[in-house]
């Protein structure tokens, strides 16, 4: 890859998705078997909706060691305004991104359709590839 190829080779399909009126315990419990470091949540229509990450989930969690109860959903703790990145984007415009913004992912869309997540590490490794 280049650094003027795009991002679409880049993007993960492969991480968790969640829905806004998911119980928020089970989505704590799917980002820490998956290992994520965040997912994206969409709607029924596939229409990106936010991005709920670990940091999003320590309050629930702790709450719940606090109460002993798990309260909310997905939709209660989730970012809803969640920076972007378009498929367009070449691997230069996202390690800016990257820079600019502490996140750990970006959601990538092509127009207003949510493609994946690119995550920091592998935008990270595919520099230290290139050279």
């Amino acid at each position: 890859m280049s650094v003027n190829e795009t991002l679409r080779g880049l993007v993960r399909t492969d991480l968790p998705v969640l829905t806004p009126d998911m119980p928020i315990r089970r989505a704590v419990a799917t980002l820490v078997q998956e290992r994520a470091a965040a997912a994206a949540v969409l709607d029924d229509s596939g229409a990106l909706r936010g991005i709920l990450s670990q940091k999003d989930c320590f309050r629930p969690t702790l709450n719940a060691s606090y109460y002993q109860e798990w309260k909310g959903t997905v939709a209660d703790f989730m970012t809803a305004e969640v920076a972007t990145l378009p498929v367009s984007a070449d691997i230069t415009d996202a390690a800016e991104a990257f820079l600019t913004h502490s996140y750990r992912v970006f959601p990538v869309l092509d127009g207003a359709q949510f493609l994946g997540l690119l995550r920091r590490s592998d935008v990270l490794k595919r520099l230290v590839e290139m050279g």
